[in-house]
């Protein structure tokens, strides 16, 4: 079996409540997921996939809905979140930067705590400054090389490696060939991790 995936991109709301809970799912059951950032907004556009942003009632049941779980889970956010983010495409720059240098589980976990339990925004400059001193990272080194080509080059990549998988929205996990979709899939990627399964094979 290859390393499970998973596939975020700060920016996705929901995927608060995983990177809340999966380091510490990570360390209880030795399972050890790949961390992988990309653009999810990308592959909304391409779908055509309005955002809830634009979408008052929905969004109004998004935010309460998170608050539900967010509750379940024993987290306390503060919310609404600042949303949409105005800087989706740094943050999750930053996030490949880090995933190349050994600290993306870190980094994100850390943001999107700042975004999500102190409301700033990821991707802002009071959010990167606080997180990466936190994390004991350089944040002018950072930023340049997250603006650099090869940054962006290797952003658009692990968005194709997305695309490739049939990807479509945040939070995904991939288990081999299987994908699924959404906080609430959670628990069963790790079933389907584990073998405990009773899912039908294609």
């Amino acid at each position: 079996m290859s390393t499970p995936e998973f596939w975020i991109s700060i920016g996705s709301t929901y995927s608060y409540l995983t990177v809340s809970r999966l380091p510490e799912i990570e360390r209880s059951t030795g399972f050890e997921f790949e961390w992988r950032p990309f653009s999810v907004r990308e592959i909304m556009v391409e779908m055509d996939n309005i955002p809830f942003a634009k979408k008052p009632v929905k969004a109004a049941y998004m935010w309460r809905d998170i608050e539900r779980r967010a509750k379940m889970y024993g987290l306390k956010p503060l919310l609404p979140a600042p949303y949409p983010l105005q800087e989706f495409d740094l943050a999750n720059r930053i996030a490949v930067v880090a995933r190349e240098e050994g600290w993306c589980r870190d980094y994100i976990a850390e943001t999107y705590r700042r975004w999500f339990e102190e409301g700033d925004a990821a991707g802002g400059k009071t959010n990167l400054s606080a997180t990466l001193e936190h994390l004991g990272k350089d944040l002018t080194r950072t930023l340049e090389k997250a603006n650099s080509t090869q940054t962006e080059a290797a952003y658009k990549a692990a968005t194709q490696a997305a695309r490739d998988r049939g990807i479509f929205g945040a939070p995904s996990f991939c288990i081999d060939t299987e994908l699924f979709w959404g906080d609430d899939r959670l628990e069963d990627a790790l079933a389907w991790l584990d073998g405990s399964a009773v899912i039908p094979s294609r």
